[in-house]
Order: structure tokens, then sequence, then C-alpha cells
């Protein structure tokens, strides 16, 4: 396991802090290339090759957020994503050599925050892993200001300033990118957001390479509230409804 020294700043948008990442990769070139961009964009690193030895160093080390890739020796990258999160919530970003949806569902239903299909690029990598980061901070603001009014769509209630969705008076449990994406649709019910509309408000996201994020984590998000709130358009977006009874 490696720790690197950096300066103290934590890369574009973290200005005076040192964010730490922790990469669980049992593959050394990739484990290389990661680790360098994000020791270029002014990260604390450390890796870890297998799943057993991710789960320690997210225990003792306590990173910021978590580069895990789906298979691992030992244990898989969604057993290592389920033990962090029970001992501490830590964003996850899920790395995976498969373009299979269901390990993507998979990955987000046990608290990942985002996926990357191999091969990637460590530009794109490195947008993410700071879009993830900023979105702690903001969860973090939003939890510590003073308490505002829930908005309530029939019977869903999403408390903004304690991110908290409950769906027929019961809670549901959901990532941080799964409640700014509840949150971006209920603020506008019943209009159709584009899917490059979604890429740009919830993931910072200037171009629309990643509409196929956007489609998977609806689905992850209709898993949990239920399918009937969120509309599907064809070829335009999606759109908040309240369920027909």
């Amino acid at each position: 396991m490696e720790q690197t020294h950096t300066t103290r700043n934590g890369g574009p948008g973290l200005p005076g802090t040192q964010r730490r990442v922790l990469i669980v990769e049992d593959d050394p070139t990739i484990v290389d290339a990661i680790a360098a961009r994000l020791r270029a964009e002014g990260f604390l690193v450390q890796t870890a090759p297998d799943g057993p030895a991710g789960v320690a160093a997210a225990e003792s080390w306590l990173p910021d957020l978590l580069v895990l890739d789906v298979m691992l020796p030992g244990f898989d990258g969604l057993e290592v994503c389920r033990r962090a999160q029970a001992r501490r919530p830590v964003p996850v970003l899920m790395l995976t050599a498969r373009d299979d949806e269901t390990d993507m569902l998979v990955g987000l239903g046990v608290g990942a925050d985002d996926y990357m299909t191999k091969p990637f690029s460590m530009r794109e990598l490195a947008a993410r892993v700071h879009v993830l980061l900023r979105r702690v901070e903001r969860a973090t603001q939003a939890a510590t200001a003073p308490a505002g009014g829930t908005l309530r769509l029939g019977e869903l209630e999403i408390d903004h300033a304690q991110r908290r969705v409950r769906v027929r008076a019961q809670d549901v449990h959901l990532t941080p990118t799964e409640f700014d994406l509840l949150l971006c649709l209920a603020g506008t019910p019943r209009a159709v957001l584009s899917r490059e509309t979604l890429l740009a408000e919830v993931w910072d996201w200037a171009d629309a390479s990643g509409t196929r994020t956007v489609d998977s984590h609806i689905k992850a998000l209709r898993r949990k509230i239920g399918a009937g709130w969120i509309r599907t358009v064809h070829g335009v977006g999606y759109a908040l409804e309240t369920p027909t009874p």
C-alpha cells in the first residue's frame, strides 16, 4: 500500500484542502495511471491491490473518496463498497472491465455514487472525482444550514436540509447522487428535463458524453422510490410525476 505526498491543495474547486483518494485496483498499470493523474490534481493517494486490503485501508486511512474496481482478488469491489459504507459514508467511483448494466445497477445499489467502464480517459476520471467531492461539500453545507421546508409531491417528501426522502411515509435511502438527481427533477415537477440538462445540473458536466450515466441512475432511483414516479420521454429525457393510483 502506497502513500504519496502532495502539496496542500485539493485541485480545482477544493482550495486549501488536501483530499484523500484510495484506489483499490489489482492492475498495476491502471493503478499507476490513476494515481499519477490524481497526484497531478493535488490529491493525497493510497492504493490497495485486493478486497481485504481495500477495506483495511478505508478503515484506517479514512479516505475522502474511493476509486474501486469491481473485479478484485480476495473479494470483489461490491463487497468492499458494502463494508466501507457500513463503517462511514464515503463517495465511491466504481470501475469495471465489463459494459454490463446489471453490474452498474448492483454497484449503485450497494452505495456507489458513479460508475465508469474500462477503458476510460484519465481526464474524465479526474473530472468525476472532483464532481463527487464537490457534491459531498454541498451536502455538508445543506446539512448545517438552517432547516428549510420539505418539498412534497403527492406521497413523496424531500427534505433538502436533512437530505432525506420519504415515500408513503417510509424512509428511502438514496446515495448523494441519487438524492441530487431526484431533487433536480422535483424542482420542476412534470417538466421534462433532458439528459444533457441533468448532466449539467447534477454532475456538472459540460458535454453529453455521460448520458448513459443518467439512464443508469434513473433506473437505480426508480428501484428505490418506485417506477411510477419518473416518466421517460424517449429521445428527450425524464420528468417527475405523481403516480396514478
